[in-house]
């Protein structure tokens, strides 16, 4: 994870002098199945940490809000029953795509 950190800033830097060009929509964070906790109905609250020192983010989710495990969208309960079957949740990573605008989480994604 600390590999991909360090390329996507090494990249950030290159394109510093094209980015007036473009504004930031939305932000992806990567982070550890053992580090998020799933809302419990589609509107309400996500929360994540970033790193295992991190305190934990909550951010807004809506009933708009896309859930996929492996690549296909599936309902936010059969989301947590996938990732309830998961032993190792430490090594899996969980991307959450936050809408900076809206202030809300527009997916969340996992692969198995």
């Amino acid at each position: 994870m600390k590999t991909k950190l360090f390329i996507a800033a090494a990249m950030i830097i290159l394109a510093l002098p094209a980015a007036a060009d473009f504004k930031t929509v939305e932000l992806a964070y990567e982070v550890a199945l053992s580090d998020i906790r799933l809302p419990h109905n589609e509107t309400g609250t996500i929360a994540f940490k970033e790193c295992e020192k991190c305190d934990y983010r909550t951010k807004r989710v809506t009933a708009s809000t896309r859930y996929q495990v492996d690549g296909h969208t599936v309902t936010l309960k059969k989301f947590r029953e996938a990732v309830e079957q998961v032993s190792d949740r430490d090594s899996k990573a969980v991307t959450v795509l936050h809408h900076l605008e809206d202030n809300r989480v527009t997916a969340v994604s996992v692969y198995l």
